[in-house]
């Protein structure tokens, strides 16, 4: 029997930052966990400021120095989201609020979480936005997400057969 593939949906607000660095290191991470063709990864925001447009030069920059590749476009979540996808993974309160808002029924509620949920050593409550900072910002982001990716990882697998 064929497994269905996992479908992961990162979320912040304009998707050109946080949610396509994390779709890119998770991809990174399954992939070389060797889990590709398991998993479909995405990426949205709960605006459309930026539909269309590919992720921000800096978060790119940041991101490719770190082997991961941003090249997803940005869009916003829409109605189907909430029925296509297993985990909706927010970057910060106010996404995950928006998503709850959004969520069309009780199983759609259950599959929204923030990113830090799944943090295994960094402390933070919610992946700041790094768009009106510096380089620093984009760093805090990608070691905040690849902590936090890497902790998802290892819970879906926790909580599902191999």
């Amino acid at each position: 029997m064929k497994q269905e593939k996992i479908r992961l949906l990162f979320v912040c607000m304009g998707n050109i930052c946080r949610s396509p660095a994390a779709e890119g290191v998770m991809k990174k991470m399954v992939k070389e966990a060797g889990y590709e063709k398991r998993f479909y990864i995405d990426s949205a925001g709960t605006t459309a400021y930026h539909k269309g447009e590919l992720p921000d030069s800096r978060m790119k920059m940041c991101a490719s120095l770190r082997g991961y590749t941003l090249d997803s476009r940005s869009r916003p979540v829409v109605a189907d989201d909430f029925y296509d996808f297993d985990l909706i993974i927010a970057m910060d309160d106010h996404n995950f609020d928006t998503l709850k808002h959004k969520a069309p029924d009780a199983e759609s509620l259950s599959k929204i979480h923030k990113m830090t949920d799944y943090a295994q050593t960094m402390t933070y409550d919610h992946v700041p936005d790094p768009y009106y900072g510096g380089t620093a910002g984009f760093e805090l982001v990608m070691d905040i997400l690849e902590d936090a990716c890497g902790g998802l990882l290892a819970s879906i697998f926790s909580t599902r057969d191999n």
